[in-house]
C-alpha cells in the first residue's frame, strides 16, 4: 500500500501542519470565545448577586413589615381592651344606678304597703272587736235576758284578744 509507505515521508509535514491547525484553533478559541464566555458568566454572576442583594432586602423589609404589623396588632388589641374594660365599667355603673333606683322604689313601695297592711290590720282588728264586743253582747242579752255593760265587755274581748 502506497499511503503506508509514505507515512515515513510526509508524517514529519503533518505534525507540523496538526501542530500548527492546533495552535490557531486553541489561539482562536482563547483570544474570541474565551472572553465572551467570561463576560456572559461575569454578567449572570453580578445579576445573581443583585437578585440575591435584592431579595434579601425584600425579606427585611418584609420583616420590618411583620415587626410593625405586630406591634400595630398589640397596640389595637390593648387599645380594645381598655375600650372593652371602660365599656364594663360603664354598664355595671349604669346597672347598678338602675339597680339602686329599682331598690329605693321597691322600698318605698314596700313601706307604702306594709304602713297600709299595718293600718289594715289595726282597722280590721278594731272591726273584729267591735264586732264581737256587739256579738258578745247580743248573746249575753239573748241567752241570759241581762244587760251588761259595754265597757266590762269590751274590756274582757281585748283581754281575750290580747291573750290569744
Amino acid at each position: 500500500m502506497p499511503q503506508i509507505s509514505q507515512i515515513g515521508e510526509i508524517y514529519a509535514s503533518q505534525l507540523f501542519w496538526l501542530a500548527i491547525v492546533f495552535a490557531l484553533i486553541y489561539v482562536g478559541i482563547g483570544k474570541a470565545m474565551v472572553p465572551k464566555i467570561e463576560a456572559t458568566i461575569e454578567d449572570r454572576n453580578g445579576r445573581i448577586a443583585g437578585d440575591i442583594a435584592a431579595a434579601e432586602a425584600a425579606r427585611a423589609a418584609a420583616l420590618a413589615s411583620e415587626r410593625d404589623y405586630q406591634t400595630g396588632l398589640e397596640s389595637a388589641r390593648a387599645k380594645a381592651t381598655v375600650a372593652l374594660g371602660e365599656a364594663k365599667a360603664r354598664a355595671v355603673a349604669g346597672t347598678e344606678a338602675k339597680l339602686k333606683t329599682s331598690d329605693a322604689a321597691l322600698a318605698a313601695q314596700l313601706d307604702a304597703a306594709t304602713g297600709r297592711i299595718g293600718a289594715a290590720k289595726v282597722q280590721a282588728l278594731a272591726e273584729i272587736e267591735t264586732n264581737t264586743v256587739d256579738a258578745v253582747e247580743q248573746i249575753v242579752a239573748k241567752l241570759s235576758g241581762v244587760a251588761v255593760d259595754r265597757v266590762t265587755i269590751e274590756t274582757q274581748v281585748k283581754a281575750e284578744l290580747a291573750h290569744g
